[in-house]
């Protein structure tokens, strides 16, 4: 700074304003890393935390119920998740903002109309909207980081084809802890209060090799095995695609990136997003626990619904046809039901009006395969069951779920190895799982430990009580 320009801004008197200048000047060049930003909104959340806990720590939610011990814990109130909230009226919001609108303020591809991932993982671990410059350099680093050690690579090319791809997933980011930084960094006796900086180290690490492992995997299961190199100009949903085969449908790339943006983050009580978050109050690395997060995801009643849904639209198709008349649709629902079995893709633990998230594929595939017969069946259907689920009295929720459209999409552009549908939802929830970790471990969040009670016990416990 010239002395002229010292005097004409009145700073020379004012070391704190000096510093305050000169450091506006070094950064105004460029915009902060993500890390960075994160760096100066911790001290403030801490803060917040600490008022929250002092104002209101003794204050009760309410009543816990026998019935949610033994349902689930359906609706019990007992985890901090700061990425998205759930609103069984509106759907998931992440930072408070709902999926159109992060649709329209989130930056997008060259060319593109779907929001870039790397923006909303930014949005999940700040709570602001980044710029395109931002989102390009966040592109640009987990490219750098993409390529998976050799040990790993040998770990997948020896799992068997017949093994499911989410076991190889899992085997796989399991691995990664062979390099935590976290992990170091913790023998090392690093401080309680830098835990985030490996902590986000090792999830930048994760989100940015998942495509590689993925990538591997399907080509070992589905093709010949080879894989193309991570190209660094483009973004991590291009790269994906590339590395499963489909690099050159630009209107494929397009669907990984609303695809991974609207499956990242559903809130923490889900099984994935929960167990994540359990794992890591054990402080167990971050590819430990999104492994174990991987595992929950993997289950019949938690990642694999789209696969369900996939099925029954096709024996629908089978049994009635293509183009089948409102009566032929009405008529195999109600066998689907009276059968014993639900209509897959239909209902929700939370929610109670149609999944947002559904909308916006339903909305894509409007856009990019109107003519789609499955699609057409799909919207039909929606025009149909939510009705015959309220007659029949099976649902609190009679209407569509994201799985209700995620399978059609896929294999509209020719991904019909339904195995591996779900090795894309756990790349997508890696954004919201690592997230939560960095900023539990920020805040110093606890070990997780409720209490539990035998049958007995509860017996016991209101044996006298009316």
């Amino acid at each position: 700074m010239t002395a002229a320009l010292r005097r004409a801004l009145n700073v020379s008197r004012s070391p704190v304003l000096a510093r305050t200048f000169i450091r506006f000047s070094s950064t105004a060049s460029r915009q902060l890393t993500l890390k960075e930003r994160l760096a100066e909104l911790i001290p403030a959340e801490i803060e917040k935390v600490k008022a929250i806990r002092a104002e209101h720590g003794k204050k009760a939610f309410g009543p816990v119920t026998v019935d949610q011990l033994y349902g689930g814990m359906r609706g019990l109130p007992a985890l901090i998740w700061d990425g998205s909230v759930l609103d069984p009226e509106e759907g998931i919001r992440f930072r408070g903002k709902s999926i159109s609108e992060c649709k329209e303020l989130l930056p997008t591809a060259p060319g593109g109309s779907e929001p870039l991932p790397e923006g909303l993982f930014w949005l999940l671990l700040t709570g602001e909207i980044p710029s395109q410059e931002q989102v390009t350099e966040l592109s640009r680093d987990w490219a750098a980081r993409a390529e998976i050690p050799d040990f790993v690579k040998e770990i997948i090319d020896r799992c068997p084809p017949t093994l499911h791809p989410m076991s190889q997933f899992s085997l796989a980011v399991t691995a990664l802890n062979h390099d935590s930084a976290f992990a170091k960094a913790y023998q090392e006796g690093v401080s309680k209060k830098e835990y985030w900086g490996s902590t986000f180290e090792d999830c930048m690490d994760l989100i940015a090799k998942l495509p590689n492992i993925a990538g591997r995997i399907f080509r070992n299961v589905f093709g010949d095995g080879k894989l193309p190199v991570i190209d660094p100009s483009k973004d991590y949903s291009a790269n994906l695609a590339a590395l499963l085969g489909f690099g050159d449908n630009e209107a494929f790339v397009e669907l990984l990136r609303l695809y991974v943006t609207i499956h990242s983050d559903h809130e923490g009580g889900n099984v994935s997003a929960h167990t994540g978050k359990l794992v890591g109050s054990a402080l167990s690395d971050p590819f430990l626990a999104f492994s174990a997060s991987l595992n929950g995801l993997a289950g019949p009643l938690h990642g694999l619904a789209n696969q369900e849904v996939l099925l029954w639209l096709r024996k629908m198709q089978d049994k009635i046809g293509e183009n089948a008349t409102d009566e032929a649709v009405k008529e195999y629902v109600w066998s689907t039901l009276k059968s014993g079995q639900v209509v897959p893709g239909y209902g929700h633990a939370v929610l109670r009006k149609t999944d947002p998230r559904y909308t916006a594929q339903r909305e894509f595939a409007l856009k990019h395969l109107p003519d789609n017969p499955l699609f057409k069946l799909v919207g039909q259907i929606y025009n149909i069951v939510p009705g015959i689920l309220l007659e029949a009295g099976k649902a609190k929720n009679p209407w569509p779920n994201v799985d209700a459209h995620s399978g059609v999409l896929l294999t509209h552009y020719g991904m019909h190895q339904m195995q591996f549908y779900t090795v894309l939802f756990g790349v997508s929830r890696a954004f919201g799982v690592a997230s939560q970790l960095i900023w539990d471990r920020a805040l110093g969040a606890p070990l997780e430990r409720p209490k539990s009670y035998s049958s007995e016990a509860i017996q016991k416990m209101f044996k006298d009580r009316s």
